[in-house]
Order: C-alpha cells, then sequence, then structure tokens
C-alpha cells in the first residue's frame, strides 16, 4: 500500500481511506463491518474515515477495531444535530459535545482529525463551529480541524488558519474542485481527503444503486450520460473498465492525499485496493475526461458545482 505525507499534518497515511458512510447507512452486522475494517488495516490502508451523522458507524469502528487505534488515522465529523444530541446547528456547545459524544463511541481518548461536516460559507465566516474545534484541539480531544464541504466554501476553509485538513468532493462526474478549493489547499499546505471518489457508479442503472445512495447518486448518473464518454477513447476495453477509470482519474489528481472509499463488502475492498495498486491514470486519458466534463458542463448550462 503506498504511503503519502498528509499536508502540514506530518501524518503518515495510506493513499486509501475506508469510508464508513455505508456500514452506517446500509444496516452492515457488527461481524461483517470487523471483516471488512480488519482486512483492510491487514492490507496497509490505516485513515478511517466515519461521522457522527453516519448512523452506527462509530459504534462498529470501535468495537471492530478499537484495539488496534494506534495503526490508523481516525477522522470523524461534527456541526449538525444527531441522535441524541439536541442543540443549534454548528453551535460552540453542539459540536463539543459532538465530539466527546464521538469519542465515546469510538472508544478511543482522541480523534486524529475533526472536520466541520460541510456546512455553509457564512458559518465558516463567523468562526465559531471552527473555533470549537481548536479548543477541543486544545484539550487534547483532536489532534487537528479541518473542514468537509465543496465549493466556494472549501475554498475559503482552505485558507482559515487553524484547518489542517480539508474533505471535498472530486470525481469523474465532479470535477468543480478541481478548479479552485484543490488549488486553494495546494498552496496553503492543508491535506486533502477526496469524497465520492469512485462517482458512487454513476454508470450502474439507478435500480441497482442501494438505499439512500439511489437518489443521492441521481445526478452523477445524469452527469455521466452527458459526458458521453467512452472507455475505448480513454484506452479501456469496454464499461466493465469504469470503476478502475473513476477512481484512478481521482488518483491522478495532485493535490489529493488520501481517496476516501466506501463499501461494505470484503471483496469490494479487494477489488479496490487492486485497482490503486495501477496507480494513477495515464495523462492523456486524464485530459480527456476533463475535457468531456467542461463541454458537458457548458452544453448544460449549470455550474455543475461540487455536490455535498
Amino acid at each position: 500500500m503506498q504511503h503519502t505525507t498528509f499536508g502540514r499534518t506530518g501524518l503518515d497515511v495510506s493513499r486509501v481511506a475506508f469510508g464508513a458512510g455505508p456500514i452506517g447507512y446500509l444496516g452492515t452486522s457488527q461481524e461483517q463491518a470487523g471483516r471488512v475494517l480488519n482486512l483492510l488495516l491487514d492490507r496497509g490502508v490505516n485513515v478511517i474515515d466515519t461521522a457522527a451523522s453516519y448512523l452506527g458507524s462509530e459504534e462498529l469502528i470501535g468495537a471492530a477495531v478499537g484495539h488496534r487505534r494506534d495503526a490508523f488515522v481516525l477522522v470523524s465529523k461534527c456541526g449538525r444535530k444527531v441522535e441524541g444530541l439536541e442543540g443549534e446547528d454548528w453551535s460552540a456547545d453542539l459540536v463539543t459535545r459532538t465530539v466527546d459524544r464521538s469519542l465515546r463511541r469510538l472508544g478511543t481518548d482522541h480523534l486524529d482529525v475533526m472536520l466541520l461536516h460541510s456546512c455553509k460559507l457564512e458559518v465558516l465566516r463567523r468562526g465559531e463551529a471552527l473555533g470549537a474545534l481548536l479548543r477541543a484541539k486544545e484539550a487534547g480531544k483532536i489532534r487537528f480541524a479541518g473542514y468537509s464541504g465543496d465549493n466556494e466554501a472549501a475554498a475559503f476553509a482552505a485558507t482559515m488558519p487553524g484547518v489542517d485538513v480539508l474533505m471535498c468532493s472530486a470525481n469523474i462526474c465532479d470535477q468543480a474542485n478541481l478548479e479552485e478549493a484543490l488549488p486553494a489547499a495546494a498552496a496553503s499546505g492543508v491535506a486533502v481527503i477526496a469524497k465520492r471518489t469512485v462517482a458512487n457508479g454513476a454508470w450502474k442503472p439507478l435500480d441497482a444503486q442501494m438505499g439512500i445512495y439511489r437518489d443521492y447518486v441521481k445526478p452523477y448518473v445524469e452527469r455521466f450520460a452527458a459526458m458521453g464518454l467512452d472507455p475505448r477513447d480513454l484506452g479501456f476495453e469496454g464499461p466493465g473498465d469504469w470503476a478502475e477509470i473513476a477512481l484512478r482519474f481521482t488518483l491522478a489528481q495532485p493535490a489529493i492525499h488520501v481517496l476516501s472509499i466506501g463499501t461494505t463488502s470484503v471483496a469490494n475492498a479487494e477489488v479496490n485496493l487492486a485497482l490503486l495498486e495501477k496507480g494513477p491514470l495515464p495523462a492523456p486519458a486524464v485530459a480527456r475526461i476533463r475535457e468531456a466534463f467542461l463541454a458537458a458542463r457548458t452544453r448544460s448550462g449549470n455550474p455543475w458545482p461540487g455536490l455535498t
């Protein structure tokens, strides 16, 4: 497993993270979550990406790999009301109590990274939510603070003192953040985690999507169709190669340190690891995908913003 330095945090991280959304949203059993998590840790993946709002994912992670806490970088997200916590969204009080809740549920005394979970630009500008994270950092509850979101807010967050980590959407159907947020992060030395890395399988029929992901992926399905890409024009054989193309396209973006990929399946985890070993997509294929995105966006008359 290839590793890299995680921006100015100095942390040594694997190029891929386990994204814990699916194990929470799709009702994964403790046994199955444990199999996937332990396999990935055994194979050199050392970043786990979860959130307070991912239903039971924090508890699943704590129970499955809490005994291996020193083996991974733990990332969570907060800011809005979640089960068992009331209060004003993005208030210092709610952020602080959510950090404490995450520590309890994950069974740890610290989080390596805590991100504000997709708040709007005006929330960032007020500074209250980030200030609460920075106080949690001073208290030793988290090591680094950051922001998860997209578009103008993501670009602004990358310039804020105290933000060391940025998480944003980046994939073949979602390229807006390649134009502003990622350059801003690179200029500031901010570590970047890409979410929605493989466009949620936008090449699949909508009825093949699971649970909440059916509505979640619809805009990507529409964009993918509008882009009119042919795998053979990218040096591949056919539609069965789209997962590889998508993953390696995101891997090819130089400002991205870690790709967060969610799965509930050991078999899918193995496939993703094998694809990562092939390295970034060649530059001509990356350029062709960028051209297709920009041309389709222009034809649509829609700015095609990053999807949170």
